[in-house]
């Protein structure tokens, strides 16, 4: 109804006891305390889509020839996955564990943490993706940045490398406080350049050659939580990282009673004995090959029992033994029948390779003089080549001036066969605080360290390759992608149902066992979809489906200088997403003056 102070003009339908109702142009008119009406045209045969658009004229519509005049949309950008992370960072009190402050640091710190989630790239990259004229999602406009520099991320680097300390603490207290374990392990990654200080050749987990590298080592919950990590120059062996660890939980956390889950080649004797028992930290590790392999050797003078070494263990079986070598720990003895089987047939394909080698190398020998530079020829080639496999050990070769003898040493090979499949967990928990299975299954957990690695380095994070080059950047590079993975560990067991990840694996009777899936995941990984029928999905596609849930930029004819703020309507499937993780994707939408 279109309305001044004088008169008011609205379209009236006037019911027709017979016939259709009179829809009747009319206009009223206060004169006085009368009200004077006046129809102004009757438009009873007018269509109706006519009589509808008048009305959104008279009140205060606006109708236009084609949808392009309808509204102008002058940007979209991506914003359900960057809502989801934002308010999953608010939930879990992310923001406040950064700093109990508000400030544009922090708020740099919280972006760079979820941009590493949704599209890792380098500093200068994300400060471009979260700045107005350059954005690649709504992360920015969410968090009110504004412009965001270069120098600025880098800035942010350094004040995340301060708060380390602080923010590791508050994890801590999150997620070991009333914990038995705290898991560890290390990796390395390669650094571009030479200019970074902590950068080194040494062993090269990731087989770049001619790459320089930084270690670095990672502290987990029970759980496989990330907790704190820790950068080491690139050719540190990884027992030497060890020392380090335990001052910052003994110290910088104040956590005494825990024991430390660390691989055979972490926690070495060696280790134990100048680490971990000065500061009476109980240890949970594996006996390495040399040292089983003594083990059973000196049987005769331990309590190892008679079908250990005669290969009668059970494989769902855990026997624990004690040994005059390693006094003061439990060793709880397993098989794994599969790896036995695998090693014995790697056995062999290794040992018919080498015996091809040293059939070329005998054929050689006999087509020359026989003499003794032959001899020497042979020898020199044997060195070279013969032990390719690694299993030269297991023949006995003999080479004279016009040929070369072998043959297997069955005895070697039936001594190494013994200890196929078969490892050796060592702890100083007595029984009472923990049983033999759950010392396995604790030593077995390590697996999620090393999912929690793969998270960081290659699957999402990209954490590498590394393009800063001081040491407080680099520390801060990497402290930043362990936030990340700390993130996205929450989102993922948020998540879980829409996930390809197994929301309930079956219980194991002994944890020697084969892992299995459940039915479920299993169904869910043959079909690609969940119990619910929607579509399964990775993490990595389950956010590339969120980010096209958009925000839009709009004007609408007569409201030129005003841009309307709104989101794209979410998919069912978005919308169970959102709902799991009480997301609400139009928090934080509004007009935005530009005149």
């Amino acid at each position: 109804m279109f309305i001044n102070t004088t008169m008011a003009i609205y379209i009236e339908s006037i019911p027709n006891r017979n016939s259709r109702p009179a829809i009747l142009l009319r206009y009223a008119k206060r004169n006085g305390k009368r009200i004077e009406r006046k129809t102004l045209a009757n438009l009873s045969k007018t269509p109706a889509f006519i009589v509808d658009a008048i009305r959104i004229l008279l009140k205060g519509g606006v109708i236009v020839n084609s949808l392009d005049q309808a509204f102008t949309v002058h940007r979209s950008l991506p914003h359900g996955h960057v809502a989801a992370l934002v308010t999953l960072a608010s939930q879990i009190g992310l923001p406040r564990i950064l700093h109990r402050t508000s400030s544009r640091q922090r708020d740099l710190a919280l972006a760079a943490i979820i941009a590493r989630i949704i599209s890792p790239a380098s500093k200068l990259a994300t400060a471009r993706a979260l700045s107005p004229a350059t954005a690649d999602s709504s992360l920015g406009t969410l968090l009110k940045l504004d412009t965001v520099h270069g120098n600025e991320m880098l800035d942010m680097l350094d004040w995340l490398r301060e708060r380390q300390m602080w923010i590791e603490r508050s994890l801590a207290n999150r997620h070991l406080r009333g914990g038995t374990l705290i898991l560890y392990d290390v990796t390395s990654s390669y650094v571009e350049g030479k200019c970074c200080a902590l950068a080194a050749f040494g062993y090269n987990r990731d087989r770049k050659r001619g790459k320089m590298q930084i270690v670095y080592g990672l502290l987990c919950a029970a759980d496989g939580c990330p907790v704190a990590v820790e950068v080491f120059p690139g050719n540190s062996a990884d027992p030497s990282t060890l020392a380090t660890q335990i001052s910052k939980i003994r110290k910088r956390f104040n956590i005494h009673n825990v024991a430390l889950v660390g691989d055979r080649g972490m926690i070495t004797s060696a280790r134990i004995r100048e680490d971990l028992l000065p500061v009476t930290l109980d240890w949970i590790s594996a006996l390495r090959n040399a040292d089983i392999r003594k083990l059973f050797k000196d049987q005769k003078d331990s309590e190892i029992d008679t079908k250990l070494c005669a290969g009668e263990l059970q494989p769902d079986q855990v026997a624990e033994i004690v040994s005059a070598e390693f006094p003061g720990e439990r060793l709880l003895v397993c098989l794994n029948p599969r790896l036995r089987q695998e090693r014995a047939q790697k056995r062999e394909q290794l040992l018919r390779a080498t015996e091809t080698i040293l059939t070329e190398i005998a054929a050689t020998a006999r087509r020359h003089k026989s003499n003794s530079a032959n001899r020497d020829r042979t020898i020199k080639r044997l060195g070279r080549e013969a032990n390719r496999r690694k299993v030269e050990k297991h023949f006995d070769i003999t080479v004279t001036n016009g040929d070369l003898l072998w043959s297997r040493n069955q005895q070697r090979i039936h001594n190494e066969a013994q200890l196929d499949g078969i490892y050796v967990i060592r702890t100083s928990l007595s029984a009472d605080a923990i049983n033999a299975h759950d010392a396995v299954a604790a030593y077995k957990s390590l697996s999620t360290v090393e999912r929690a690695f793969r998270t960081i380095k290659t699957t999402r994070l990209e954490v590498q390759p590394i393009y800063v080059y001081s040491e407080a950047h680099v520390r801060g590079h990497v402290f930043l992608c362990m936030l990340a993975c700390y993130l996205e560990w929450h989102l993922r067991r948020r998540l879980k149902p829409f996930l390809f990840d197994d929301p309930q694996p079956p219980s194991r009777s002994s944890p020697v066992q084969q892992a299995k899936v459940s039915q479920a995941a299993a169904q869910k990984a043959s079909s690609k979809k969940t119990s619910s029928g929607d579509p399964a999905h990775s993490m990595t596609t389950l956010l590339a489906d969120l980010a096209t849930l958009c925000l839009n930029e709009v004007t609408l004819p007569g409201l030129s200088d005003d841009i309307l703020t709104t989101t794209t309507k979410p998919t069912p499937l978005q919308s169970k997403i959102l709902a799991a993780l009480n997301v609400d994707p139009t928090a934080g939408v509004s007009i935005r003056m530009t005149g």
